[in-house]
């Protein structure tokens, strides 16, 4: 497997993971990375992340968000010498509840940074700032994103 699909599977392991209600396993793949929630937040680490999604994400019953991440249109650009990389991508997610028939609820772009050791490719950093859609987010956010 080639550097770029390695980093295009961590993209879609996060999708799986958040969507399938693992938040201490999404907050995982941020170990290394630090995170950029909003122009005067910036997160770091696993402990940080888990805070950030256990006190935003709401989970229903089933112990997930009943939700669907589609990350598509991901731009990757691995340095010469195969380390590190980043990517650009598009993010829509897709949401249906008991009392909300499906629906796109956000989109918005990902800008992230990865670097590889012995052991793989990880992130280093993640922009979560440019939400640019928003739609019905009141049943997957225990708090207002901005709009929903």
């Amino acid at each position: 497997m080639n550097d770029a699909t390695h980093i295009a599977n961590l993209l879609y392991r996060y999708a799986e993971l958040i969507d399938s209600g693992d938040l201490a396993g999404t907050a995982a793949l941020f170990e290394r990375a630090r995170v950029k929630m909003s122009e005067d937040a910036v997160i770091e680490g696993t402990a940080g992340m888990l805070e950030v999604w256990n006190s935003h994400v709401r989970l229903y019953p089933d112990g997930t968000p009943r939700t669907k991440h589609v990350i598509t249109n991901p731009i990757i650009e691995v340095d010469e010498a195969g380390k590190t990389a980043t990517c650009r991508s598009y993010y829509t997610v897709l949401q249906a509840t008991p009392d909300l028939p499906l629906q796109v609820i956000c989109a918005g772009r990902y800008h992230d940074e990865f670097a590889k050791d012995a052991g793989g490719w990880y992130f280093t950093a993640r922009d979560y700032s440019m939400l640019e859609l928003i739609g019905d987010l009141s049943r997957h956010m225990l708090v207002d994103v901005g709009g929903s």
